[in-house]
């Protein structure tokens, strides 16, 4: 925030949106929390006739290229193509920005976006809608995923193969010190040795689960945090939130009641499976060499977020705990693998 020049964003986005509602003007800046890789502020916009409404900027950090994560506009590009799928929320759009550093207006979502199993609130919903929301939220990722690349406008996306990302989260995982990795390459080695046959290729937003969506009670509001989004095997934005059921690392050691009942009355897998399959049938065959992947996935982005949080002045308490954690997470994958082959 501090290497932002605050003004100068201001007065880009009231010129972005005075050419497209003269007289319109964006006021009232303050940073929203969400996101890792991009800045984000909720702000106003006030037209000429004196009606205001909240919306939210994304901005790539200043001084670093704009790429990957950091590239908002490709983050703007999905949430376009996305905008009319049946059945799919996201944010409307209203004004791109690709000077430097380059960002992007949309609607602002009211809503809550609250991981059972994960976040503490002060006043968590209740069971019925938990278990409405991860309903919902498996339905609605069956329908984005119904979609294919080439209708929505995203037919030159180059498409991540499952082996490429499982080698993204192995590297990621290399830069961390033994004292993080558990049985991490025994659990690679197996996944590395039985790649499953390729599907046709879908628009992923690759951390699907519900702290990434809002939700106005039990009804879904809208997917957000699209920062790594990509095109590659629908069945891994299905497996994540399918381990999003019991993600077994933990970030606090104690939960009180609403909270705790909260996370009790998050469906399984299983519910989340047949809720997103009767709205897209597919094969399942291979599902589960995706299941343990994801708590690879999981493991590898915890033990990064533990190496950094180990250097700062004063550790976060919940990501040492995480850390704590990581053999358990890394066991389970092992434990869906040897299952994967019994079946067999």
């Amino acid at each position: 925030m501090n290497d932002l020049p605050v003004h100068d964003l201001l007065d880009r986005a009231t010129l972005a949106a005075d050419a497209r509602w003269p007289g319109a003007a964006v006021t009232d800046l303050e940073p929203l929390p969400g996101g890792i890789s991009s800045l984000t502020f909720a702000a106003r916009l006030a037209h000429s006739g004196g009606v205001s409404r909240r919306i939210v900027l994304k901005v790539a950090p200043p001084g670093l290229p704009p790429v990957r994560n950091r590239d908002v506009l490709r983050q703007a590009r999905v949430l376009q193509a996305l905008r009319d799928v049946p059945g799919v929320r996201v944010p409307a759009v209203l004004l791109e920005d690709a000077g430097s550093p380059p960002f992007f207006v949309m609607e602002f979502v009211s809503g809550e976006a609250y991981e059972p199993k994960k976040d503490l609130a002060r006043r968590p919903p209740d069971e019925p809608t938990v278990v409405a929301r991860v309903r919902a939220a498996a339905r609605m990722l069956a329908r984005l995923h119904s979609a294919e690349p080439a209708s929505l406008g995203l037919a030159d996306e180059p498409e991540l193969s499952v082996a490429e990302e499982l080698e993204r989260w192995a590297a990621l995982y290399a830069t961390v010190g033994d004292d993080l990795r558990a049985d991490e390459a025994e659990l690679h080695r197996r996944l590395a040795a039985t790649i499953p046959r390729p599907t046709p290729a879908r628009v992923l937003h690759g951390d699907y689960r519900l702290g990434n969506i809002q939700f106005d009670g039990p009804r879904l509001a809208a997917i957000i945090d699209w920062e790594i989004w990509s095109v590659g095997d629908p069945r891994t934005d299905l497996a994540w939130l399918m381990a999003y059921t019991d993600p077994v690392q933990r970030f606090v050691e104690l939960r009180d009641r609403a909270n705790q009942a909260a996370a009790d009355a998050v469906p399984d897998c299983e519910e989340v499976l047949a809720e997103y399959l009767a709205v897209r049938p597919f094969d399942t065959d291979e599902l589960e060499w995706f299941r343990a992947y994801c708590y690879y996935k999981i493991a590898s982005t915890t033990a990064a977020l533990a190496k950094r949080n180990r250097r700062q002045a004063q550790p976060e308490a919940g990501l040492e705990m995480a850390a704590a954690t990581l053999p358990a997470v890394i066991e389970r994958g092992l434990e869906i693998m040897a299952g994967a082959v019994h079946a067999k």
